[in-house]
């Protein structure tokens, strides 16, 4: 009688589990089947001179950035053209407005069902009115940090490398400094073999930082130019970590900032030598190399000569599609 019992507790301890998750946090990790063979689509929308990125992976839209204040009405038509009514995270790399400038139109015109970024609090009014539009429309709200990952449903996961918590802790002071750019957050798309890795404005002070990390993996089949192609960011140690099959790179055509940097892309492609954009002189690249002493050379895609960019993968095999090779 006493092992029949103990066999029914048991089982109805194993149910119990099962139905709980034993311990496993929703959004704590990726899908736990394998969907390699599912395509799942990245499209870099082309809104200037600003970040959004828009995933889409069977399961779940999610959109990264959301463009410059500016360009809220490109914005609106790449969404509305991509049938976008719903969406399921918005993740905000940083409060600078070229990244944030578009969550009023999200917050007004969508579905929005969570909203992450990266803790910083910001004075702008852009930051405070999307805060507050957060707590009117009970939209959850949350914080990342080094450690976490995202499900993005169908086996996507993203995986946080930073802010770290330390950086997070100290952000909350009061009297604390920020450097916007260097707290935004980067994170590593993974499904199957195909990764890419997302930058926000992320700099070399901050790629110095990830250097530092241990037990993260920075090599990815795709890299999202960090800050617009800057020369600020993209350092060599940084690149040769990462070695990137793609570069993709949102800017706008003509802009003021000169990005993306001749320089970067030198370095990104493997040229040798560049003109720089003060003086017009041919200067020597300060190529990347990997541990066999090959050459970085990746193929560079631009919004503002491509237009959108569109990455789709079955997490095996993946293409790049321009709006010019449609």
């Amino acid at each position: 009688m006493r092992k029949t019992v103990g066999v029914v507790l048991g089982i109805l301890l194993l149910v119990a589990c099962l139905v709980a998750g034993c311990g496993i946090s929703p959004g704590a990790g990726g899908d736990k089947k394998s969907a390699a063979g599912s395509d799942v689509t990245i499209e870099m929308l082309n809104v200037g001179q600003g970040d959004s990125i828009l995933i889409k992976t069977g399961t779940q839209t999610v959109l990264i950035d959301t463009s410059d204040v500016d360009e809220r009405d490109k914005l609106k038509k790449e969404l509305d053209k991509a049938g976008v009514k719903k969406i399921d995270k918005v993740i905000l790399t940083h409060p600078h407005a070229d990244h944030i400038g578009g969550m009023d139109v999200l917050l007004k015109d969508y579905e929005v069902s969570e909203v992450f970024d990266n803790g910083m609090p910001s004075p702008s009014k852009l930051y405070i009115d999307y805060m507050k539009a957060l707590k009117t429309k009970n939209i959850k709200h949350t914080a990342l940090k080094a450690g976490d990952v995202l499900d993005f449903g169908n086996g996507v996961s993203f995986h946080v490398y930073f802010p770290t918590e330390a950086l997070a802790e100290k952000g909350r002071a009061k009297d604390y400094k920020h450097d916007p750019n260097n707290e935004s957050v980067v994170g590593r798309l993974v499904y199957g073999n195909f990764s890419m890795l997302f930058t926000g404005d992320a700099e070399a002070e901050e790629e110095s930082e990830l250097l530092k990390t241990n037990g993260i993996e920075l090599k990815s089949t795709i890299l999202k130019a960090p800050h617009h192609g800057s020369a600020t960011s993209s350092s060599v140690p940084y690149l040769e970590k990462v070695l990137p099959e793609v570069v993709v790179i949102s800017c706008g055509a003509g802009n003021e900032y000169g990005h993306p940097h001749a320089d970067v892309m030198a370095r990104f492609r493997g040229d040798p030598t560049f003109k720089d954009r003060k003086t017009g002189k041919e200067k020597k690249t300060k190529l990347v190399k990997d541990a066999n002493g090959n050459t970085l050379s990746a193929k560079v895609y631009e919004t503002d000569k491509d237009g959108d960019i569109t990455i789709v993968t079955n997490g095996k095999t993946y293409s790049v599609k321009t709006e010019g090779t449609y």
